[in-house]
């Protein structure tokens, strides 16, 4: 709302600005604290209008439900039973009712499925019709949509695929199709399940970065050039600069790494100790290391090693790629030095320092060559910003590096800088870009000092291309570290099924009504039942009808394939990866799996109905059994309706009754 930039690792853009369309139209101008969970909000902030996408698409996803059922060809009666059961489901209803992404979300995983199974359906009667290609077109805007939601979307978006992909197949054998008709429909697929996405996908972060055109606090962990191309911050304190890095430039070296955290090279008057902690010696030169925070002992001075000056010739000297510097720490004025010395805290590396004379047999080794990482050709002038480089030592071949670890109290808690030998292989940590530059004019060092303490201007365009932005948003996006710290409402994927965890979402400040992410025990047991008892049942078929037994028909056994590979395997896909996983998990995680398992068990329920009992009197048994189930499964829904809804005092003992197993236990000891 503020057009800040920010990083948000849990995901693209798309849901946020969904919830900030929702904040403007509400007319909420950003000034809110979200700093603290349970907070109150301040007059200004349109809860109604934040909380109302949520709400709608929690709302629209039972009608859904219902169509899937329908679409997937069996009955009203079952798909009624599957939009009752998202009505009831108590942990769908408190995610849909708060600012929170999940509601969207799944919105989008059933819209991408129920879109793609009418299209399949029109594929039999009406190809390449009107509406054959508005719902080819939608399951991949929906399937974008998703993905664009939060990254688990890209599960569904996959599972969809490969049911896409198995029909085109058995497409392509269709003998009385002919070639050009084949190429046609493998064509409008490929359209509309891939590059739509993908131009879908791109125009998410397109919007994205127009809106969030401010510098931030989010901005530090991106690239110079990206942070220049922010409306104030870097491009404030960079306004003016010159280009070209020459000969007596005056720059500070960012690592492009920045992790783990965003730092420049720096070094101070201290040396390192002559005696380590672990008994190992030091050259007792002058510390290098990387400052995470703007310091005026950040500013080196680029020196052409055939010459005495430290300014600028007029014209300029430009270096090239493959040059030979020296680097003058610019408030010292030692130079930057590695030698065969281990270095602190990673012995298997050199030690880099600015190189003290103790007149002693140790010479200075303080050549370095160029090497531009980013070059499009072998005379490319060092560019500030723009370039990235590697300094290789000339002497040793060890290429300067974060190596990331902190160093002790005599290193007053900088990070370690080494000299990494090539042969270990390449590394972002390795490559450093100048941020801030200027052209040195002081021979004297009392001068110089005062030019160091100075601002610096410069003329950095600021035109970094889109394609440039987003490849470098979506990489750190991705590889940003997740807080992995335990939380007192984390949890496991096998304390989701079990449903053995909850969160505590909002407490009442003066009574003690509260509003808990809990879900309704008979849904979720019978959930899990049904994807059991569905696979039992799909590998008994699959191997009677290997042995040429066909225990049902022909068309209720491919009914009965493809509702299992949507809706199993809708719950698979979004469920397993989380195994993988080393981020801090949430009960909310489970939810999108948990959807396509609610639209599993009425399509198990029907099928044993349909198929398993052979009788009248065994069907009317199981309806009862059925309906008594759903009466339990409402009875459940009402009595955890407080803690879904927040609207009711509750005492500690009510409290601890609405634990699914203290209640499960009190109900068992009632009968």
């Amino acid at each position: 709302m503020k057009r800040i930039f920010f990083l948000d690792g849990s995901g693209p853009p798309f849901g946020h600005m969904l919830l900030a369309l929702g904040g403007y139209l509400g007319g909420f101008d950003g000034n809110f604290l979200w700093n603290r969970i349970g907070a109150e909000y301040s007059s200004n902030v349109p809860v109604w209008s934040l909380r109302l996408l949520p709400a709608l698409t929690g709302a629209f996803s039972i009608p859904m439900a219902y169509q899937i059922l329908l679409e997937l060809g069996f009955s009203h009666c079952a798909a009624m039973g599957a939009a009752l059961l998202m009505l009831i489901e108590n942990a769908l209803i408190t995610q849909s009712r708060l600012m929170l992404l999940e509601s969207v979300l799944i919105f989008f995983n059933l819209l991408a499925v129920l879109s793609y199974l009418k299209f399949s359906n029109s594929q039999k009667h009406r190809p390449f019709s009107l509406s054959w290609w508005f719902w080819l077109m939608l399951t991949g805007v929906a399937c974008s949509c998703a993905v664009g939601v939060k990254y688990m979307g890209i599960f569904t978006y996959l599972l969809v695929l490969a049911v896409a992909s198995v029909h085109a197949w058995h497409l392509i054998g269709d003998q009385t199709l002919s070639n050009v008709c084949v190429l046609c429909h493998l064509l409008a697929r490929a359209a509309a399940l891939l590059v739509i996405p993908t131009l879908m996908y791109l125009l998410f972060f397109y919007v994205h970065l127009i809106l969030v055109y401010r510098s931030g606090p989010h901005d530090q962990i991106m690239s110079s050039a990206f942070q220049a191309s922010l409306e104030g911050g870097l491009a404030r304190i960079t306004q003016g600069q010159p280009l070209e890095v020459a000969y007596g430039s005056q720059v500070t070296l960012k690592n492009v790494f920045g992790k783990p955290v965003p730092c420049w090279l720096h070094s101070h008057q201290s040396t390192y100790p002559m005696i380590y902690e672990n008994g190992r010696g030091s050259s007792h030169q002058q510390q290098v290391t990387c400052y995470p925070f703007k310091d005026v002992n950040n500013w080196w001075i680029v020196k052409d090693p055939g010459r005495h000056q430290l300014v600028v010739n007029n014209p300029p000297r430009p270096v090239r790629h493959g040059d030979v510097v020296q680097l003058v720490h610019g408030m010292t004025t030692r130079f930057l030095n590695t030698h065969d010395v281990a270095a602190p805290l990673s012995p298997h590396s050199q030690e880099v320092s600015c190189y003290v004379d103790y007149n002693i047999s140790m010479p200075s080794q303080n050549l370095w060559r160029l090497d531009i990482v980013n070059r499009e050709s072998d005379t490319e002038v060092w560019k500030t910003i723009l370039s990235e480089v590697r300094l290789v030592h000339v002497n040793t071949s060890a290429i300067l590096k974060l190596s990331g670890a902190h160093l002790p109290d005599w290193g007053f808690q900088q990070l370690e800088v080494v000299g990494e030998k090539l042969s270990r292989g390449y590394h972002e940590s390795m490559v450093w870009n100048v941020e801030e530059h200027r052209y040195g004019k002081s021979q004297e060092q009392k001068e110089r000092e005062l030019e160091l303490h100075s601002p610096a201007q410069m003329d950095v365009s600021r035109n970094l291309s889109f394609m440039a932005r987003f490849l470098e948003l979506q990489w750190r996006m991705l590889t940003a570290k997740s807080d992995d710290s335990e939380h007192k409402y984390s949890s496991s994927p096998l304390d989701w099924v079990t449903l053995d965890t909850s969160i505590a979402y909002w407490l009442h400040p003066r009574t003690s009504a509260q509003i808990h992410l809990l879900g309704n025990i008979v849904i979720w047991a019978s959930a899990s039942l049904a994807m059991v008892v569905y696979v039992l049942l799909f590998f008994w078929y699959l191997l009677r009808r290997r042995r040429s037994i066909c225990d049902i028909p022909e068309d209720s056994w491919l009914r009965w394939v493809l509702a299992g590979a949507l809706c199993a395997g809708g719950w698979a896909v979004n469920y397993l990866p989380f195994f993988m996983m080393e981020k801090t998990l949430f009960l909310y995680h489970y939810l999108p799996a948990l959807t396509f398992q609610i639209l599993l068990l009425p399509v198990v329920l029907q099928h044993v109905s349909d198929h398993l009992c052979r009788s009248q009197l065994l069907r009317s048994l199981f309806s009862a059994l059925v309906v008594a189930w759903y009466s339990c499964a409402c009875h459940v829904f009402n009595t955890l309706r407080p803690l879904t809804y927040g609207d009711k005092s509750l005492s500690p003992s009510e409290l601890k009754a609405l634990r699914w197993k203290d209640s499960w236990d009190i109900l068992i000891r009632k009968h």
